[in-house]
C-alpha cells in the first residue's frame, strides 16, 4: 500500500470517527434536532431526497452550476479524479453532488432538447472542430470520435461512476417548461410532463437549486462554484 493511500486512510478514518460523535452529541439533545440543523425527515414524497442517504467517505464536494456552458460537469469529474489519482481514493471514500440550476438548467436536458430549440446558438456554444453551433448537450453524451476525455465528463459517466446530478424545478419551471408549452400548445401540467421526459437520465429534480446545495452541506459537503 503506498504511503499516500496509507494517509489517505488514516484521514478517512478520523473523519469516521468525528462524524459518529457529531451524530452521538446531535442525538443527545432531544427535541432540539431543529434548531441545531440536523435535517427533520421529509413530510410528504413530493421531492426525492433519498440521495442523501448516498453520501458518504471522507471526501465530500457539492460543485454549485449556475451558469456557464457546462463546465462545472467537468470540474466535479475532474475532482473524482484527483482524489483517485493522488490518494488512490475508492468509491465509498469519497462523493460528489453536482447541482445544475439557474441559467444553467437546459444541461440536464437531451440531445433532442437541444436540438428542437436551437439551445447550442442561444448558448453561443460551438462545436471545436466545425465552429458551428452545436446541436446536442456538450455534458449529455459526447459526440462519435470524441476523446476519450470528452466522455468521462459527461453527466451519463459522472451518474454511473457515482456522482449525484440535483437540478433545481425553479429554473425548471421558468427556462424549460415554456419551450414545450409554447411549441406544443400545451397547458402547464402537459407541458411539465413533455419537459420532464426530457430530463438526463440519473438528474434528480429539487424543489429548488438553492436548497439542493445547502442539503448537500449539511450532508458533509464542502461547497463550491463549479461554473
Amino acid at each position: 500500500m503506498s504511503e499516500r493511500r496509507r494517509q489517505f486512510l488514516g484521514w478517512l478514518g478520523a473523519s469516521t470517527l468525528l462524524a459518529v460523535f457529531g451524530r452521538d452529541a446531535a442525538a443527545q439533545q432531544a427535541g432540539g434536532a431543529r434548531a441545531n440543523g440536523v435535517a427533520p425527515a421529509p413530510t410528504s414524497d413530493e421531492w426525492d431526497v433519498s440521495w442523501t442517504e448516498r453520501v458518504r467517505g471522507a471526501a465530500r464536494a457539492v460543485f454549485d452550476v449556475p451558469d456557464g456552458q457546462g463546465e462545472g460537469v467537468w470540474r466535479a469529474g475532474r475532482w473524482m479524479e484527483d482524489y483517485r489519482g493522488v490518494y488512490g481514493a475508492k468509491p465509498d471514500d469519497l462523493t460528489a453532488v453536482l447541482v445544475i440550476r439557474h441559467a444553467a438548467i437546459q444541461f440536464i436536458m437531451d440531445n433532442e432538447y437541444w436540438k428542437r430549440f436551437d439551445v447550442g446558438k442561444k448558448r453561443e456554444i460551438r462545436d471545436r472542430d466545425t465552429k458551428k453551433w452545436v446541436t446536442a448537450n456538450p455534458v449529455s453524451t459526447a459526440h462519435a470520435g470524441a476523446p476519450t476525455d470528452d466522455e468521462s465528463h459527461t453527466i451519463q459517466h459522472f451518474v454511473a461512476h457515482g456522482g449525484i446530478v440535483l437540478a433545481c424545478h425553479l429554473a425548471f419551471a421558468a427556462r424549460v417548461i415554456p419551450d414545450f408549452a409554447r411549441a406544443d400548445a400545451l397547458s402547464r401540467e402537459e407541458a411539465e410532463s413533455r419537459a420532464r421526459a426530457h430530463i438526463i437520465p440519473g438528474v434528480i429534480l429539487q424543489s429548488s437549486g438553492v436548497f439542493a446545495a445547502l442539503r448537500a452541506q449539511q450532508a458533509g459537503c464542502s461547497y463550491i462554484v463549479a461554473s
